[in-house]
């Protein structure tokens, strides 16, 4: 076969007409700006000719009910294997999913218990185990030679009743002993019971002595015993120690008769109602609303607005109740703050105070939520969750809990780190016996593989049981590089997108020695990255460029690191030197602090926390240490409450100072900027808001009567109604590709053409769309506030998009920075605060460079900016960094540095001062 994969012609998006050589079996590293056309070339060419080829050689039938994926513009392409990719993703919010259950290992875990854990009494811990009549016989002969035992049948055993025509019964099938609460008793004489007290009857079948052939009588007792006693026989040994030893065809308790359900995997599943607890329905946690919620700031008084619920009009109506709680229990609402109101006085003011008539604000909040969906919208922020009480956060039943391997069960395994449970796997056969090794070999295998991936790439903290929307961006990344590449498939070609997101300098090179390990497999890794570090280790580089969008999509570098490091390109310059990043020495002071006192969200270990104001804050460590933690879940959260923004459940802090000169908060993460071709530049930045007023503004259409409404190709009246506004109709092709052509009324145009008669300019609102953010510029010079937000887009490098340009055709790097425009462009107000989680994701070393000068004019102009960055040149160019750590989970958690980059380089327990 081809050792290449050869590409000829493709012409797909902004690519122009490129040919391309890509060795096989290499790890091959795409590099360019963002938007040149990596990802193209990546994912819509070859993961998606790769793909497609797999399910055309599908059945017809089959392929109907499969994704399909359209067929890329190229001439040709030879020597493609099958394809796998990992794009980025958010993380995950849904609260079934854990580790265990993203990697697959909990899979193989529930198959593991189903076929060699060993059952028992959730409510007295006896084993519980049923068998056979062959097996009870076998198990009987494996005592002692000469061993004396009875063989009896339980009859009536802990219940209520007549005795005396039970003995009849017994006497007249043949049966001669009965043993009554423990003492033996003749049926010719047998005892007198009380009717209303419960005993233990047990009558004797056999009377053994183990010695010579038995095993006849044995069996024929046995199966007389096993008739009686319904399926349950009980061994007693007179000689020597006196011992009982119960035995059951089913799966019985032998003291407290509890039934045991069949062993399945689906026992163990917390999603299937078999496995599932009762109480939690299989989350581990039940919902509740928390008054801690409601007073997130307690060194506030209640009439400064200390409790979120009593704030304006609502406070007004409710205060004569207050004041008249306040009397009861000795506190003023003017200067109290709430730390200091006695426990008993916020318990009336939540909890009610029927003296007064008054319910109480968790009352009401339950009653509200019962007036209507917006309600329960409202409120649902104040709602935290807690363990659950029935299962202890196991979300287990007591009967899946209650099956265990050397003493551990399902949940407790789960509970062990990786590095501890990949022990306890390692070491597991060598504790069982034969049949159960046999059995379970197959399964410990692929628990162990998937478990050293995990503990390769630097996860060997985390827990199997752990949420995966308690993670941080770069551990879920690994997670999912773990459940794709742990899988030990060879010949296949994985196309990887930027998977050092989120990971810290030092976890690069745990995933670095991954790929190469699965390189070294005899897969081919092709990688779109902009990490330095990943294209220096690349075996074949491709850069991509020279510019981004119509100024890219050709191939302006392919080969060794060597030759890009003589190539005159951009990512060459900036490898050799030539072109750096400008360092900016001077730091600037801090004009205040806000102070966290006491944080102990997640993994922080109640932190005290001064956070400068008025300068360019760095918030890094390793993934997991708590970044996330400390500025997203509690410093945002709480100042979005402050300032009347609604967020959902806050981080836990004791109190929060410093925080009265933000005027305003604004807060940037990775999520989505838009998922259907409907989203473009122009109306997620509001800059169509700007220019369909503009043109609703011009004399005709004020004379036509034409309003912004009508320049919208998402509302009926000026759009295309064949189209719907979407310039093109999608034709169904079933078990093909769905195809989409132009549409024949608007030409593609989205409006009908008495909008299109609007001009501005001699332009009309399509042929405005068709712009780039360079040109618009020009043509609304004279329109103040949509320039500033044009040329804020100039200054994050995005000059070139269309304004019309589909969300779904902007590569990572290029949303990232669209959403950063959107939010610088928005009214500038000395004392905001930016808040920035990984701005830099999908951005090439020059566009970091353009990042950072924005990030500076805003800290120049009186604003605030943090950032949650891995980036050294994020961090180098930084006022203050505050470095957390020194671990992950729970070895993280604290303030390991801080201070300026300098300071941070010179401390010897910074692992992130080691990369500076």
């Amino acid at each position: 076969m081809s050792r290449t994969i050869r590409i000829k012609g493709a012409t797909h998006h902004n690519l122009k007409n490129i040919d391309l050589a890509i060795p096989r079996e290499k790890l091959v590293v795409i590099c360019g700006p963002s938007g040149s056309g990596k990802s193209t070339l990546a994912f819509d060419i070859i993961y998606a000719e790769g793909q497609r080829r797999y399910v055309e050689s599908l059945s017809v039938y089959a392929r109907q009910f499969l994704p399909q994926m359209e067929k890329p513009r190229v001439e040709k392409i030879e020597g493609l294997t099958p394809s796998i990719a990992l794009e980025q993703q958010g993380i995950l919010k849904n609260p079934r999913s854990t580790v265990g259950t993203s990697v697959e290992v909990y899979d193989f875990l529930r198959v593991l218990f189903a076929r060699i854990g060993v059952p028992h009494c959730p409510r007295c811990g006896e084993m519980v185990a049923s068998r056979s009549e062959d097996e009870i016989v076998d198990s009987i002969l494996s005592l002692p030679e000469g061993t004396r035992f009875l063989l009896m049948a339980p009859v009536v055993e802990f219940k209520k009743g007549t005795h005396v025509e039970l003995f009849k019964r017994l006497r007249a099938r043949g049966f001669v002993r009965v043993m009554v609460d423990g003492e033996i008793h003749h049926l010719s004489n047998p005892p007198s019971l009380e009717k209303n007290r419960k005993h233990s009857i047990f009558v004797v079948v056999d009377r053994l002595i183990l010695k010579g052939d038995i095993r006849r009588r044995l069996a024929d007792s046995l199966e007389l015993a096993l008739s009686v006693g319904g399926g349950n026989v009980v061994v007693k040994v007179v000689s020597g120690e006196e011992e009982e030893i119960f035995f059951s065809t089913s799966s019985v308790c032998p003291r407290c008769k509890v039934s045991f359900p069949p062993v399945t995997p689906q026992l163990f599943s917390f999603n299937s109602p078999q496995g599932a607890c009762e109480r939690c329905m299989g989350l581990g946690s039940l919902q509740f609303f928390d008054p801690e919620l409601l007073i997130p700031n307690k060194g506030l008084t209640i009439d400064q607005g200390g409790i979120l619920l009593l704030r304006g009009k609502s406070y007004r109506r409710f205060r004569p109740v207050m004041e008249a709680i306040a009397r009861s229990y000795g506190f003023s609402l003017e200067t109290t703050p709430i730390k200091d109101i006695p426990p008993q006085g916020l318990s009336a003011i939540f909890f009610g105070e029927p003296s007064l008539g008054w319910k109480g604000l968790v009352v009401m909040i339950e009653e509200g939520t019962f007036k209507g969906r917006w309600w329960r919208s409202e409120f649902s922020r104040f709602r935290r969750s807690r363990i659950c009480p029935g299962c202890g956060g196991a979300r287990l039943n007591p009967f899946a809990l209650s099956v265990k391997i050397e003493g551990l069960s399902i949940y407790d395994l789960c509970q062990l780190s990786i590095r501890a449970s990949l022990s306890w796997v390692r070491g597991l056969p060598d504790k069982l016996e034969p049949v159960k090794r046999e059995i379970a070999m197959p399964l410990l295998k692929e628990i162990i593989h998937r478990l050293s991936f995990m503990e390769r790439v630097g996860l060997d903290y985390l827990s199997l049981s752990r949420d995966m929307s308690t993670l941080s961006g770069g551990e879920a990344q690994r997670i999912r590089l773990a459940s794709q590449l742990g899988t030990g498939l060879e010949g296949i070609t994985y196309v990887l997108d930027e998977p050092s997101i989120g990971l810290h300098p030092r976890d690069n090179k745990h995933l670095f020695e991954s790929l190469r390990e699965l390189r070294d497999r005899g897969n081919t890794v092709i990688v779109v990255e902009h990490d330095e570090g990943f294209i220096r280790n690349a075996d074949h580089i491709i850069e991509l460029g020279p510019g981004s969008g119509i100024l890219g999509g050709e191939v302006v570098f392919q080969g060794e690191v060597d030759g890009l490091l003589r190539a005159h390109t951009l990512t060459g310059r900036y490898l050799r030197g030539e072109m750096k990043i400008p360092y900016r020495s001077n730091r600037r002071s801090p004009t205040g602090y806000i102070e966290l006192k006491g944080v102990s969200t997640h993994n922080l270990k109640d932190l005290d926390v001064r956070i400068p104001l008025g300068v360019f804050v760095c918030v890094t460590g390793v993934s997991g240490s708590g970044k996330s933690s400390l500025i997203t879940d509690t410093l945002y959260k709480h100042l979005a409450l402050l300032l009347g923004i609604k967020v959902d459940m806050p981080g836990s802090v004791e109190g929060i100072s410093g925080w009265e000169k933000i005027e305003r908060l604004v807060f940037i993460d990775q999520s989505p900027i838009g998922r259907t071709p409907r989203s473009n530049p122009a109306t997620y930045t509001k800059i169509f808001d700007d220019i369909r007023t503009i043109f609703a503004s011009t004399p005709e259409a004020r004379a036509r009567g034409y309003r912004p409404g009508r320049f919208s190709f998402n509302v009926p009246g000026g759009r295309c109604e064949k189209c719907h506004g979407d310039g093109y109709i999608k034709i169904q092709m079933h078990f093909l590709p769905d195809v989409y052509v132009r549409c024949d009324v608007c030409d593609g145009k989205r409006y009908n053409r008495e909008t299109l008669d609007i001009r501005y300019k001699g332009l009309n609102i399509a042929q405005v769309l068709d712009l780039s953010v360079k040109e618009a510029k020009n043509i609304f010079f004279n329109h103040s506030a949509l320039k500033r937000k044009l040329e804020i887009l100039e200054d994050v490098g995005l000059d070139y998009i269309k304004l019309g340009q589909p969300a779904t055709t902007l590569s990572g790097g290029e949303a990232q920075r669209l959403k950063i425009s959107r939010e610088l462009g928005r009214r500038n107000v000395p004392g905001t605060m930016y808040i920035l989680d990984e701005p830099t994701t999908g951005l090439h070393i020059h566009e970091v460079g353009k990042l950072l000068e924005v990030l500076h004019k805003l800290v120049d102009k009186g604003g605030s900016v943090i950032v949650i960055e891995h980036n050294p040149y994020i961090i180098r160019s930084a006022d203050y960094v505050l470095d957390l750590g020194p671990g992950g989970g729970e070895f993280g958690g604290e303030v390991v540095s801080s201070g300026t980059p300098e300071e941070i380089k010179q401390d010897p327990n910074s692992v992130t001062g080691k990369f500076l």
